[in-house]
């Protein structure tokens, strides 16, 4: 099983093959792309990833069943390696979130692609408990794990949730490697020392995550340090300067993902 690290291109600026050039130097595998947020065609993506050198998870917000098809279709054209998605909404009734997982099942088994449904507040996925109970009812649905955002809509660390996090540990097909906090969805700077026990809470489900795959004989296991810019990121009051630099908080975190599971990697 190799060891595959993303860099998200939230947040960052200028034209698309310089921001290629800077994750690759920086040893980055491949990019996890909000395709809708730029105007370069498929094709395009292609020839630059070749270029580069680089791999591509796409992802997405699709929030109706009806439009699956459609989104997902388009999606795969880029050739990624998954797709990921922000699926649903929160607000949807059981009877709604089931017809989204179904439809979502069956679109996938005709594009080839794995499609991963995030962990995400305001989706479908937005609870431990939630996401347990569409798990149990789906078995082939595989989710991107961003536990950032349990905890702060749990507005804790969820340990009272074992049975639910075991359960999307067993399902989770990729990592969003971003540490959240009781009051929000990324804590300002994960190697600082007052976020100690929370990024060793979210780094204890990381590592199930990846002894999950690893006896599931996956080829990879990919990780993507998803921290964002402000909004996300903390700011000082009247200047919105950033208290941490953007792009150093994700290298660290790469870099950490590297020291922690390069050495146990085939």
């Amino acid at each position: 099983m190799k060891l595959r690290i993303f860099k998200a291109l939230w947040g960052m600026t200028g034209p698309v093959p310089e921001q290629l050039e800077r994750i690759r130097e920086a040893g980055y595998d491949g990019v996890e792309v909000w395709a809708a947020a730029f105007s370069l065609s498929s094709t395009e993506w292609i020839r630059l990833l070749e270029e580069y050198q680089l791999e591509l998870i796409v992802a997405a917000a699709i929030e109706e069943a009806d439009s699956l098809q459609r989104q997902l279709t388009e999606l795969a054209a880029f050739q990624p390696l998954k797709i990921n998605v922000q699926g649903g909404r929160d607000s949807m009734t059981w009877a709604e979130g089931c017809r989204f997982l179904e439809e979502a099942l069956r679109v996938e088994a005709t594009l080839g692609v794995p499609v991963l449904h995030e962990t995400h507040r305001g989706k479908l996925f937005y609870t431990p408990w939630t996401t347990a109970a569409y798990l149990h009812e789906f078995e082939g649905i595989k989710i991107t794990a961003d536990y950032s955002h349990w905890v702060n809509v749990c507005e804790r660390l969820p340990d009272d949730q074992a049975a639910a996090l075991s359960l999307a540990n067993q399902r989770a097909y990729h990592i969003h490697g971003r540490v959240g906090y009781a009051e929000g969805p990324q804590v300002p700077d994960p190697a600082a020392p007052e976020f100690a026990t929370e990024l060793a809470w979210h780094e204890q489900q990381w590592d199930q995550i990846h002894q999950q795959r690893s006896a599931a004989g996956a080829a990879t296991f990919s990780f993507t340090p998803e921290y964002g810019p402000p909004g996300y990121l903390h700011t000082l009051p009247y200047t919105q300067v950033p208290v941490a630099d953007l792009w150093t908080v994700c290298l660290w975190a790469a870099n950490r993902a590297r020291q922690r599971w390069d050495s146990v990697m085939e």
